[in-house]
This record gives C-alpha cells, sequence and structure tokens, in this order.
C-alpha cells in the first residue's frame, strides 16, 4: 500500500480525492494547505487526520511515497511562477513520485527551469493529464493501435478554453493515439490580450496551430472560444475538449461528453458518455500507473515528465510563431518574456 499526500486543498483536489474510492494500492494520508479553514473542511469532507499548512513539514514528518501538488502555476496575488519551485521543494525532500497539474509551464523561463530538473531529478513526475485513462478513450485507443480504422492520416484536436488552461490535455491526447512520435515544425497563430494577465493561466485568448510530426503526420490544433469547434451541450468553455483521429479506413472521435467511431467492421457507431463518471475512474488508473512505475522502472507512466515538456514546447513554439510569423522548428528553446511579447504584439 503507497501512502500518498495532498498539497492544495481547492476544487481541483476534490478529483484526486474522490478517485482514491477506487484506488487499490493506495492512501491518501495527508493533506496540506496554506488555508485553514479550506485545509479543515477539505479533511473533513475526505477522512483525512493529518492536516499541514507547511508543505516541508508534512514531506518530512510523512515521507509520502506520492505527493500530488494540485496547485495553480500562477500565485493570483503576486503572478508569481510556482510550479517549479513546489517541484524543486519535492525533488529535494527525495519524494519518489509526484504529480503536477497542467500546464507544465506558462512560458519560457519556467519551461527551461523545469527541463534542467527533468535531467537532474530522482523524483518520478508525472502530469496530470488523466483523459489518457478514460474508458471509452482507451478503448478508442486500441481501436486505433489494432489497426481498426487503418493508417492514420490526420488528427485535428481542440479545446474551447485556453491553451494555458487546456492545451496539456489535447497535446497528450495527441500524443497518446500516436505513440509519442516527435513534433518537428510548427506554425501557429495568436490572437486576444484579456488574459494575458489573468491570475491562474495567463495566455493569448486564442491560439491555433499546425504541426507535423517525424512519421510526416499532420495535426490541426484549435484553442478559443472563436476558433474550437463545441464538442457537447455543456456550456461554458471546459466541456469542449475532443480529438478526431482520421485513418484510411475510418475515424474515432473522442469528446467531453459523446464520442464517435466508423471502421469497415462496425460501420458507425456513437453514443453520449457521462464525463463525471469516466473522469473519476480515469483519476484512479491515473493514479495507478503511478504505483505500477514505481514498482518496475521500466513501466513508465504515459504522461512522465519529459514527455509533458515535449507537449508543452509545441504550445510555446506555437505562441513563438504567432509573434514571429515564422514555422519554428521543434524541440525549440523559448525566450524568456513571452507574456510581456504578447502584451506588446496583441
Amino acid at each position: 500500500m503507497y501512502k500518498t499526500a495532498m498539497l492544495g486543498c481547492g476544487g481541483r483536489a476534490r478529483g484526486h480525492a474522490d478517485a482514491y474510492r477506487f484506488i487499490k494500492r493506495g492512501k491518501l494520508a495527508a493533506i496540506c494547505d496554506m488555508d485553514k479553514e479550506r485545509l479543515n473542511t477539505f479533511g473533513d469532507t475526505f477522512g483525512i487526520a493529518s492536516r499541514y499548512t507547511d508543505l516541508d513539514e508534512m514531506l518530512e514528518k510523512e515521507k509520502p511515497d506520492v505527493l500530488h501538488i494540485v496547485t495553480s502555476p500562477v500565485v493570483p496575488s503576486s503572478n508569481a511562477r510556482i510550479r517549479y519551485p513546489l517541484m524543486k521543494q519535492a525533488s529535494d525532500h527525495g519524494v519518489p513520485a509526484a504529480i503536477i497539474e497542467k500546464p507544465v509551464a506558462v512560458e519560457g523561463e519556467d519551461w527551461k527551469q523545469i527541463v534542467k530538473l527533468a535531467v537532474e531529478t530522482k523524483t518520478k513526475f508525472v502530469v496530470n493529464t488523466q483523459l489518457n485513462f478514460h474508458p471509452k478513450n482507451l478503448e478508442l485507443k486500441n481501436d486505433v493501435a489494432e489497426g481498426r480504422i487503418g493508417e492514420i492520416k490526420f488528427i485535428d484536436a481542440s479545446a474551447r478554453s485556453r491553451a494555458a488552461e487546456q492545451g496539456g490535455h489535447v497535446l497528450q491526447l495527441v500524443s497518446s493515439y500516436i505513440d509519442n512520435a516527435r513534433p518537428v515544425r510548427v506554425l501557429g497563430q495568436i490572437s486576444g490580450s484579456e488574459y494575458l494577465t489573468a491570475e491562474t493561466h495567463p495566455s493569448p485568448t486564442h491560439a491555433v496551430g499546425h504541426v507535423l510530426y517525424e512519421n510526416s503526420l499532420h495535426v490541426s490544433l484549435a484553442f478559443g472560444t472563436e476558433m474550437a469547434q463545441r464538442a457537447s451541450d455543456e456550456p461554458g468553455i471546459y466541456g469542449h475538449k475532443r480529438v478526431f483521429v482520421v485513418g484510411t479506413k475510418g475515424f474515432i472521435h473522442w469528446r467531453f461528453s459523446s464520442w464517435e467511431r466508423t471502421t469497415l467492421e462496425g460501420g458507425y457507431e456513437g453514443g453520449p458518455l457521462n464525463y463525471g463518471e469516466q473522469d473519476v475512474i480515469a483519476q484512479a488508473n491515473f493514479t495507478e500507473a503511478i504505483f505500477d512505475w514505481l514498482d518496475d522502472e521500466n513501466n513508465v507512466h504515459p504522461t512522465h515528465l519529459k514527455q509533458s515538456l515535449v507537449e508543452s514546447n509545441i504550445i510555446l513554439g506555437m505562441y513563438q510563431s504567432g509573434l514571429t510569423n515564422q514555422i519554428i522548428e521543434l524541440p525549440f528553446e523559448p525566450p524568456d518574456g513571452l507574456m510581456e511579447s504578447f502584451r506588446k504584439k496583441l
């Protein structure tokens, strides 16, 4: 039985904690949050007695096998980037494995810090892009892997929220369908300045991109309400993640609350999905896969940090292409000060 702990007791953390109803090999034993009221409410809700307001103290006393870092990448009150400092803190304490929320990085400075950490750390970091583990998505991916839609020719993926918010989900879905093929170059465009000073996920309002991968596969990306498709009847922006994979013999289409598939054998099929029911199982499967990696070094988690940094680099490349009106060869080292450059251009 693995011992786990959680940093951050906000709304997203509840999804992590609720999944422990279905987790067989781990127990959420301790929680940490600087807001005592939020900490105690969360602890009472999920029956967790060990509560801390200081991360160092929790890690020293509890020595968890897995740490959930469920925080935004930016501190709202100060605009400070905190993804890297918290990851470095976990690494310095020798935490065996840690989950971080997406995005991996907001701009060039923190991306480069985390790339360096990924080389140096012994902590097994994974990024919480759990859509990979949705039961229906796993079924559709199996269809693709077994050749039921033939050779993949094109992928269209999008989210109506901003790239900084949901881009990690979308790019990881793409990677999962093409065995983490290496991206070669990206051409992108950006628009909209109203969220460049957003409290938690600063970014252009809209972004689109066209990515070429090493196997000559082309992928189209779209983020934001003006360019991305509506993928459900859900209001707002967060219920509209989707990936559409086209092959020589058919296609699959996974969406927030529905799915489609066409194969030569089965013809056209489709139906609704309950995202909440699928997601809690996905979060549990995601966490169990970390235990698999701790059990066996060769059983690497699908959303391990180095792969997630590749996907983050695509988004930053799309941004840079929009700024410079140039095709960006990947991987590339993003410049410092992207948000300031956006403010000047947009």
